[in-house]
């Protein structure tokens, strides 16, 4: 057996790739247009394991309510540098739900409410703003 990818439904295909590519440092691996079926798939990876994939699936013209994604647990990143990927993201106007106040582990949620946990390779000293940030919401 071997693991493939995981799907999450999008509503906004330029704003989650946004997200994913720019945010995060994913790269598209290869897309798909169906137009009979009326949707898009664009599979993700991580440079460090591209054999695992994110895909994202954008059903064209869809009003579909996808929730707040809180029945989905989250997805998980290793990162080089946790502080200055928080500060990537917060720049695009992503929410820092839980700040990487102990230099190891944040939480934010994609443009779809999907929970991503962001995890240091190793361990970076505690590092203003981020120590004394407040949790925001939920993730």
């Amino acid at each position: 057996m071997k693991y493939l990818h995981t799907m999450v439904r999008v509503r906004d295909l330029d704003a989650s790739l946004r997200f994913y590519c720019e945010g995060l440092g994913l790269k598209e691996a290869h897309r798909k247009d169906v137009p009979e079926g009326k949707y898009t798939l664009v599979f993700l990876a991580a440079p460090d394991s591209p054999e695992a994939e994110i895909e994202l699936t954008y059903n064209w013209g869809s009003t579909e309510d996808y929730g707040s994604a809180r029945n989905f647990g989250h997805l998980a990143f290793r990162v080089e540098d946790i502080y200055a990927t928080c500060e990537r993201l917060q720049a695009m106007g992503c929410i820092i739900h839980r700040p990487p106040r102990d230099g190891h582990m944040a939480f934010v949620r994609s443009p779809d409410m999907i929970s991503i946990e962001l995890l240091q390779d190793g361990h970076l000293p505690p590092q203003e703003p981020w120590a004394s940030m407040p949790n925001i919401g939920s993730w």
